[in-house]
């Protein structure tokens, strides 16, 4: 028999070899004695004992979302899929349905985009400019914070990019392991149980299921607070102190909350935070509601209503803060920029301003990341 140096499967090693100690076998097929080695070889990939591939994990941004332009054209497609939700509004479909289709389809559209013709910017919807920048903001930060790689994508409820999107986009780059991340601070059916809603709408249709974890609200997270507060103080050193501060939450029917929503409590629970943090006595804040849709009651107090009061009851200078929304968008820099200002104003109020939403600041994107962090505990 001939010595044949060929590297062949080691299996006790788990590796090749063409140098260095022989181990000789007989191969009875052929009745050649081969010669097996047991030094690794530099820079070889192992065969049967694989390096474990380190599953890259993926953080879908989710919000509410954009019309793609604004115009009529474009605001049918969004509100019919928004204000289809059953989430959004629960009526029976034989009630809602005609009054949809028949009503405020025909309408609302039209007034609607001259509405989003008032925050347009050259980058498109704010929204959507935001929520773009969040995520390249935390994915740097991620990538020189965190020892794993972490991709990012934004995904809407409504409108595109969707949440289908982002999670294929993601799904495209490798990532295993899923987190849903809802920007909206505080939990409400409509908004963040709709989200998981679409997320489990486009998982159904995948051939095997990822790992997802869900993060439902961070309400009273301290570094949330802190940002919101810093963002305060920022205001107050340009503007002056207000003689009001008023907490202007997106409102939702008082149905909801009967049936046992938390939101409203949650929101309640910012503004708190926010007032400890900065100090502020009683009589210097309060919170309200703001865009109610429909007849029957939602969360009271109502914003509009709460600026006319104090300006009639000679309030002089308001400012107000919007805490339930994660990025500006037509409900804070129209409706309280615009619409808001105008009520105070009438009323008698000699001063009004706006407080920005918190956007892509960057306190804000670490309050964000130190979130996301907690939830990738004990992913390996």
């Amino acid at each position: 028999m001939s010595i044949i140096r060929f590297p062949v499967q080691d299996s006790r090693m788990g590796y090749l070899s063409s140098t260095g100690p022989r181990i000789e076998a007989i191969c009875p097929q052929k009745f050649v004695k081969i010669s097996m080695f047991t030094r690794p070889l530099v820079g070889y990939t192992p065969l049967m004992q694989k390096q474990p591939q380190t599953p890259r994990v993926g953080i879908l941004l989710t919000n509410t979302g954009s019309p793609a332009a604004p115009t009529p054209e474009a605001l049918h497609p969004y509100l019919h899929q928004f204000l289809s939700d059953p989430r959004v509004v629960d009526y029976p479909r034989w009630v809602w349905g005609p009054i949809l289709h028949g009503i405020i389809l025909r309408t609302r559209p039209r007034r609607s985009a001259r509405l989003y013709q008032n925050v347009w910017t050259p980058e498109g919807s704010p929204l959507i400019a935001t929520a773009k920048r969040q995520a390249d903001g935390i994915r740097a930060l991620f990538g020189s914070q965190y020892p794993r790689p972490v991709q990012v994508a934004v995904g809407m409820r409504y409108g595109e990019p969707s949440i289908a999107r982002g999670l294929r986009e993601l799904r495209g780059q490798g990532v295993s392991q899923f987190v849903i991340f809802p920007l909206f601070p505080q939990f409400t059916h409509a908004t963040t149980t709709s989200t998981f809603d679409a997320v489990q709408e486009e998982l159904a249709t995948w051939p095997t299921l990822p790992e997802v974890r869900t993060i439902d609200n961070y309400h009273d997270h301290p570094a949330y607070l802190r940002a919101l507060a810093a963002s305060i103080r920022e205001t107050w050193a340009e503007k002056g102190y207000p003689d009001r501060l008023l907490f202007s939450f997106h409102g939702i029917p008082e149905r909801y909350r009967r049936n046992g929503d938390p939101y409203r409590e949650q929101c309640e629970a910012t503004a708190r935070g926010v007032a400890t943090e900065l100090n502020l006595p009683p009589g210097a804040w309060q919170i309200a509601f703001q865009s109610r849709f429909g007849p029957e009651p939602w969360l009271q107090p109502y914003t509009d209503q709460t600026l006319a009061a104090w300006g009639r009851a000679g309030v002089r200078t308001a400012h107000v803060l919007c805490p339930g929304f994660s990025a500006d968008c037509l409900e804070t820099v129209d409706e309280i920029g615009r619409e808001a200002r105008h009520t105070f104003f009438e009323a008698g109020g000699q001063d009004f301003h706006y407080i920005p939403a918190l956007n892509d600041r960057l306190d804000h994107l670490q309050a964000l990341m130190e979130i996301l962090a907690a939830h990738l505990e004990g992913w390996e």
